[in-house]
């Protein structure tokens, strides 16, 4: 076959991200039932001499910090919603094209990080101190074990949850997280601040309130740049 037609075969939903520019739950349907979109929080050191060069590892986070949420951010910050500090977080890491950035509240995000000592949330990698809990919530529904994905799942690996949860296997460069028998799914979008918990409307409810996750349920318009929907 010619090299120009040669085309990679369409990725398993069940394991990758929902694409930009169409509803998340309808890329999902027939795959997963619910789907909810948890916030990647700040994080705040638990002592003011901390010094850390670099992004902190994942035994440094949950060593030595603490998670500030969005809600409270909002607070500490006077934003008036999470729409405008999504669009801010995404205008500090020029996710955006100009005409949606916002530069004065992505200014305000700096000055209050910077006021407070807080770091501002990842994108397009799992939050780790968030993420442990929810590996812990998905054990608790019966699962041992967690395929750990690429952002394409092109790559992936079998791992014990526990080697994931302490450390023994690091999931930093893994944006898709799903369970062997395909029905549940944890994946993060490259660019954004959030991450996503897949699956039927029972479990995806048991895994958001066993592990307290900060966010909002899909509905059938949702997308991934949701902040910009009027």
């Amino acid at each position: 076959m010619d090299e120009a037609y040669r085309r990679a075969p369409k990725p398993h939903k069940y394991a990758v991200c929902a694409y930009e520019g169409t509803s998340i739950k309808k890329f999902y349907k027939d795959v997963f039932e619910e789907v909810y979109i948890f916030f990647h929080p700040f994080l705040k050191p638990k002592s003011k001499d901390l010094q850390v060069n670099g992004f902190p590892t994942t035994k440094e986070i949950k060593q030595n910090y603490e998670v500030v949420t969005w809600r409270e951010f909002l607070t500490l910050s006077g934003l008036n919603n999470i729409q405008q500090l999504d669009i801010g977080l995404r205008t500090n890491i020029s996710g955006l094209s100009k005409e949606y950035t916002d530069q004065e509240v992505g200014t305000r995000i700096k000055d209050v990080c910077q006021k407070h000592g807080l770091l501002e949330p990842s994108e397009g990698v799992f939050p780790n101190i968030v993420i442990e809990n929810v590996l812990n919530a998905i054990k608790e529904v019966g699962h041992s074990w967690i395929w750990c994905g690429d952002e394409h799942c092109t790559e992936r690996k079998l791992e014990y949850i526990n080697d994931v949860i302490d450390g023994t296997v690091e999931i930093y460069l893994n944006r898709n997280l799903f369970t062997h028998d395909h029905k549940i799914l944890i994946t993060t979008h490259w660019d954004s601040h959030f991450s996503f918990v897949c699956s039927d409307k029972a479990t995806v409810k048991r895994i958001v309130e066993s592990t307290n996750l900060e966010g909002f349920y899909c509905t059938d318009k949702t997308e991934i740049y949701w902040s910009l929907e009027k």
